[in-house]
């Protein structure tokens, strides 16, 4: 494995996703952290991920006839993947001295370069009961346990590097938030006392367009809960309306800040003026969510192409026929799980449209169920139609929680046209089915407050076309009928979201375009899939954005 000593980057996420028995995350930003993490290792880019250990992990979702989520507790023994280490640190929260262990995660590249992943643990002998339950669950519900993990994160994460000998770091990336006050202590710990000096270090990621989405803690609580470490010369820079702002935290305290994806970072700047903010598209890891159908394909034809994720624009000169066959078994493999866990038989040769995401209200989850009449028509003049749903709500967003209810019960409306499922429990081992599987994948979300979103990339890379709202990367990603579609105006068109003109145009492509070209003139089709590959597979993808991170924000 590679030397602590020498590690430049310590990369910090409030949750990463390496494995799906590791259930350290919840969707799309942990992830992407674990795609990351990846793509460092196989590059041979000695990285160390920075992370909590969450023993209950996020939840394990139930959703009952009515629709309703309920949520368990996820059950998992950390020493089955994860390493206790020897090693102890401590925080102060509230003036009480919490101990930190870390348990270490070997992650392997294709070359063997082995990157070390550390999971903090608070759940230690001599910890108050509290104290213990911090590193429990991923997202905790009050502020002053959401704080107390961050404070673990940002100032204990930094302190057990120092421990174990991370002697040479030269940045410390913050993916989100979550972490920013990794940078109190880099401050504490200067003799100058110079934000200068801190910023240079540092590098900060923001992800959400949304203010909601960025934490925020009462000025009071944090001043009670930080006490010395936050420094008086240091207050003006901290507090921002009477709040500990993380993301003015990360902003104030970077050199090199971005949004992840180009439209986010005209939002993000617009959202913080005064900023110097770049924009680093987002991408996902080629190797991993390729299926085992699709890469027996790309090895037979494209060699290498596991380092060299551009290479897969060479799709485009293999065998359309063998591209549509890898499909087709990545398709009956998804079929058959449906049947065996929602006991619903579905057809291979009927088009199927995908949709999984975390489940909030701006994502419009239901908007394929807007006009059940209509879409019952589209189903019965084509060949048929058939439709897998997947997707959590956090378990205090209500809203979200109504919206899985509307689907379920907009699926029972149209069962008897159209085949539908929900698959329960969403997670990476399903998602990589999923975006196999189908035939499209959809996305919905209100503009502008898609940051990036990264699921449609992991459909692209297995030829599955994405039928999206023009947010995000599919600004970039998109050409009409040539890598897949998209829903209503242009946002350079329009200033607000218009939401019946996005159903109106999602209802007529679905007719007029998309399931005619699917149905009729199958070697289309496969032109769509091939170029979904070539142009989107071989750019979003975070080969190519972590050597982008790494010219542009490490070593500029």
């Amino acid at each position: 494995m590679t030397e602590f000593k020498d590690i430049h980057i310590a990369y910090f996420s409030m949750e990463i996703g390496v494995d799906s028995s590791i259930p350290t995350y919840s969707g799309g930003l942990g992830v992407l952290a674990g795609d990351t993490l990846r793509s460092f290792a196989d590059l041979e880019i000695p990285v160390v991920g920075i992370t909590l250990l969450y023993k209950k992990g996020y939840f394990k979702q139930t959703i009952n006839e009515k629709g309703e989520q309920t949520e368990e507790e996820v059950k998992w023994n950390p020493e089955k993947f994860l390493k206790p280490l020897p090693n102890e640190v401590t925080v102060t929260i509230e003036d009480r001295k919490v101990k930190i262990k870390a348990w270490i995660y070997k992650l392997k590249g294709v070359t063997e370069q082995t990157n070390p992943i550390l999971f903090l643990d608070t759940d230690i002998i001599g910890n108050s009961e509290f104290d213990k339950t911090i590193t429990h669950q991923l997202y905790g519900h009050e502020d002053q346990y959401r704080l107390a993990q961050e404070i673990v994160l940002g100032i204990g994460g930094t302190r057990m590097l120092e421990n174990l000998g991370f002697q040479n770091l030269k940045k410390y990336h913050m993916n989100e938030g979550h972490s920013a006050l990794l940078t109190l202590e880099l401050y504490n710990k200067l003799k100058d006392k110079n934000i200068e000096s801190v910023r240079k270090k540092c590098v900060f990621t923001t992800h959400t367009p949304v203010p909601a989405g960025h934490d925020q803690f009462p000025k009071a609580l944090a001043e009670k809960m930080l006490g010395e470490m936050i420094k008086p010369e240091l207050k003006n820079d901290i507090f921002l309306d009477e709040k500990l702002n993380m993301t003015y935290l990360g902003l104030r305290f970077s050199e090199f800040i971005n949004g992840v994806a180009k439209k986010h970072g005209e939002v993000s700047r617009d959202m913080f003026p005064g900023y110097h903010i770049e924009s680093i598209t987002n991408g996902v890891h080629s190797a991993f969510w390729c299926s085992k159908h699709l890469k027996k394909l790309f090895d037979k034809y494209i060699p290498g192409w596991e380092v060299d994720s551009f290479s897969l624009r060479y799709i485009l000169s293999i065998p359309k026929e063998e591209l549509w066959d890898a499909h087709i078994e990545c398709k009956k493999e998804l079929l058959r799980f449906v049947k065996e866990h929602n006991n619903v038989e579905m057809n291979p040769e009927i088009f199927t449209i995908g949709f999984a995401r975390r489940v909030a209200t701006y994502k419009r989850g239901d908007m394929l169920f807007s006009d059940i009449k209509r879409l019952k028509n589209i189903a019965e003049k084509s060949k048929g139609l058939q439709i897998i749903y997947a997707g959590k709500a956090h378990p205090r967003d209500w809203e979200g929680k109504q919206v899985i209810k509307k689907i379920i019960n907009a699926m029972k409306e149209v069962n008897e046209n159209i085949k539908v499922c929900y698959i329960q429990n969403y997670d990476i081992s399903i998602a990589k089915m999923l975006v196999s599987g189908v035939d499209l994948w959809l996305n919905t979300p209100l503009r502008p407050q898609e940051a990036s979103g990264t699921s449609g990339m992991k459909a692209a890379h297995n030829g599955v076309p994405q039928f999206s709202v023009l947010d995000g990367w599919w600004l970039e990603g998109h050409i009409e009928n040539v890598t897949g579609w998209s829903i209503g105006a242009h946002p350079d068109n329009t200033k607000e979201n218009i939401h019946l003109e996005d159903v109106k145009d999602m209802y007529d492509k679905l007719e007029y375009v998309i399931m005619p070209k699917f149905y009729n003139d199958r070697t289309a089709w496969i032109d769509t899939m091939r170029h979904s590959i070539a142009i989107n597979g071989s750019f979003f993808n975070t080969h190519r954005m972590a050597q982008q991170y790494v010219l542009n924000a490490y070593f500029q």
